[in-house]
């Protein structure tokens, strides 16, 4: 139904209280007017006449992170109508009415229930009303008002994109930019210090500085040298409030690596190197290598390699290998070791990339001494002249004339005489031959004529090894054996001696007992260790009864008693229980012919079998009779009604049988009483 509305404009006025971590502060009201008239809320106009408004709105402000146990005071809504009598109801409605945020529907108080997170939720938009209690209906329009969160210095900074990770040249001047650091605050960046944020170094500032403002790292000295120390560990510490007292702060970790330059020459590990070769070594051939080192890294790395001295730049090559860096020396021109035994060759490491900035530190080259040695070989003797010469005769000219002379010399010894018109020397190539080591040795021999075309032959000269005194006259060319010259020693005599009388008595001590132990099986095997062994099936009388067996009846097996009668009835003391038994209750003596009759058949077939051992042998058979004088015990045809056995004696055989007697002796009752 419509609300009726009293005359007279109707205002709502506002306090607005807010609570701060200093304190509370004043509230505020703004006034403006707007007219209503009776005709209710929606004929409401606008006059042009400036007249109070009823609804006066301020953000209303509450503070997070409120940890009390009492609801958080917001502000308070009020109506200039309202006279305290209680007739005004207020209401609320929007994000988090009713839950978060709660109204005294008579005074008009908001409070916050929950704690608030100004880095959750910023701001609340709500909806406050006047309605009349007896009738529900608005008094005013409804408006619509802001709970904003009032940040609280709860955030700490933190480096989002941590850790670091930068770089920076070895010999950077003071003050080169590496990189830039960035730390976040969660806080309100609008509102006080909380969000204002200084950097600085808490690890390393010995090396380099942060910019408090923006983060900025720079070098803080001049000499960083990647090869003393090829990185850094620093950490740097961002804090809010401006770095104030009892600002908030977080660190991360910055890991700065020092890169390589040019700074450092080529450096010989040694001032002298020595190689030999032999002075017939082809052209080409490798001497051997050298390197020199760089303590820096990468390109930086790369040289090449000169020969300095003009001598050994004629004689010598030398080239860079590409992956190693070594310096490959090589043979350039033949050598002679006649003409010069020794070479010192001077090798010069040269950088290939160097920095001009770092020429102030010296010469990015160094040399060192190679010494070559150059070995003889056995050359073959060489005519003078080399080309050779052109002879005359005349035509008429006797045999033996001297037309003329060549001369040939030896290169490798001076004055050693040389022989000429098709021979051939052998000459050894080592010293100290053993014939006990090998006394015979084939040489191959190629013999090639000058004709064209040239003519060739292969033959095979054996060279023995013989012995020789001291002088050089042979003695013997034939293999001998090797004989010991030293003689043992008395000790060693006589420890030789000992292992071998060790080793006689392990002999005959093994033999001994090979012959005790034959001895003891021959002495076994003729011992007849045979026993007679009894099998028997008879069944006693229970557990109770400790007479029922004769155990000399079981040793005369084959040859039963004949019962004997007395006054007062057989004796029955050598047979088993029930041939007692039997005796008794037939009232004569019991009949074992037949198992004689069975027993002596089979003796006389094992005596006609000749596979049998020729000695007594225990036999076993299983012959009952024609039947048996213990009843059968199965319980399959006990099972029959028309069974005429009479099962009462079971009950007389003591409790171990009672439970058997309770199976038999009432069905033998019921049929009976049946």
């Amino acid at each position: 139904m419509a609300p009726h509305w009293r005359g007279g404009a109707q205002v709502l006025a506002v306090t607005l209280g807010i609570l701060q971590c200093c304190g509370w502060l004043s509230g505020q009201t703004i006034r403006t007017s707007v007219g209503m008239t009776e005709r209710g809320p929606e004929q409401w106009a606008m006059s042009h006449e400036r007249v109070k408004r009823g609804w006066v709105w301020n953000q209303f402000f509450v503070v997070e992170e409120y940890t009390g146990t009492e609801p958080l005071y917001v502000g308070k809504i009020h109506s200039d109508s309202d006279e305290g009598d209680g007739s005004i109801k207020y209401t609320i409605s929007g994000e988090g009415a009713g839950t978060i945020f709660i109204i005294d529907e008579v005074t008009g108080d908001i409070h916050a229930t929950e704690r608030l997170d100004r880095e959750e939720k910023t701001f609340y938009t709500l909806r406050a009303q006047a309605r009349d209690r007896l009738t529900d209906g608005p008094l005013e329009p409804e408006s619509e008002f802001v709970i904003k969160v009032q940040d609280i210095n709860d955030s700490e900074p933190k480096f989002l994109e941590g850790p670091y990770v930068g770089s920076v040249a070895e010999l950077s001047p003071i003050g080169t930019s590496v990189m830039k650091v960035m730390a976040s605050d969660a806080d309100d960046p609008t509102y006080g210090s909380s969000a204002r944020i200084v950097y600085s170094v808490l690890d390393g500032e010995r090396f380099f500085t942060v910019d408090r403002q923006t983060g900025v790292i720079r070098t803080a000295v001049a000499d960083l040298d990647r090869e003393t120390q090829d990185r850094y560990e620093l950490v740097v510490k961002a804090t809010d409030m401006a770095g104030q007292m009892g600002g908030l702060s977080g660190s991360t970790t910055v890991t700065i690596v020092i890169t390589d330059v040019n700074d450092n020459p080529p450096r010989f590990p040694q001032k002298m190197y020595q190689f030999s070769v032999s002075e017939g070594a082809g052209v080409g051939t490798p001497l051997g290598r050298v390197i020199a080192t760089d303590a820096d890294m990468g390109e930086n790395t790369d040289m090449s390699y000169l020969i300095k001295d003009e001598e050994g730049g004629e004689l010598f090559r030398v080239s860079t290998d590409g992956d190693t860096q070594e310096a490959i020396i090589t043979i350039k021109k033949p050598l002679d070791f006649e003409s010069k035994r020794t070479h010192n060759v001077v090798v010069e490491a040269v950088n290939k990339h160097v920095d001009p900035r770092f020429k102030d530190l010296g010469s990015f080259r160094d040399q060192t001494i190679v010494r070559v040695s150059v070995s003889d070989v056995d050359e073959p003797p060489i005519f003078i002249p080399p080309a050779g010469t052109i002879m005359e005769v005349q035509e008429d000219a006797r045999m033996g004339v001297r037309v003329g002379t060549v001369i040939a010399k030896d290169p490798d010894m001076e004055k050693v005489p040389v022989r000429y018109n098709n021979t051939a020397g052998i000459r050894t190539q080592r010293s100290g031959f053993n014939r006990q080591e090998q006394n015979v040795y084939l040489l191959p021999i190629l013999v090639v004529d000058s004709g064209p075309p040239a003519l060739s032959s292969t033959g095979t000269l054996t060279i023995h090894v013989c012995g020789c005194d001291p002088d050089g006259a042979i003695q013997s060319c034939n293999a001998t054996a090797y004989v010991m010259s030293t003689a043992l020693s008395p000790g060693a005599l006589i420890a030789l001696l000992v292992c071998i009388l060790i080793l006689i008595v392990l002999v005959l001590l093994i033999l001994t007992l090979k012959r005790h132990r034959k001895g003891q099986r021959m002495s076994e095997d003729e011992e007849d260790m045979r026993d007679n062994v009894i099998k028997y099936n008879d069944e006693g009388g229970g557990e109770q009864d400790t007479q029922a067996y004769d155990m000399s009846a079981l040793r005369n097996l084959y040859d039963f008693p004949e019962v004997k009668s007395s006054d007062s009835g057989p004796d029955l003391r050598s047979v088993p229980q029930w041939i007692q038994n039997r005796v008794v209750g037939d009232g004569g003596p019991a009949d074992f012919t037949v198992f004689k009759g069975y027993i002596r058949k089979k003796v006389e077939q094992a005596d006609a079998d000749l596979s049998v051992p020729p000695y007594d042998s225990f036999q076993t058979y299983a012959f009952e009779g024609s039947s048996s004088p213990a009843l059968s015990l199965s319980s399959i045809r006990t099972l029959s009604t028309t069974s005429e056995q009479d099962f009462s004696y079971l009950s007389d055989w003591g409790p171990r049988f009672r439970q058997l007697a309770g199976y038999y002796a009432p069905a033998q009752a019921e049929e009976e009483g049946s």
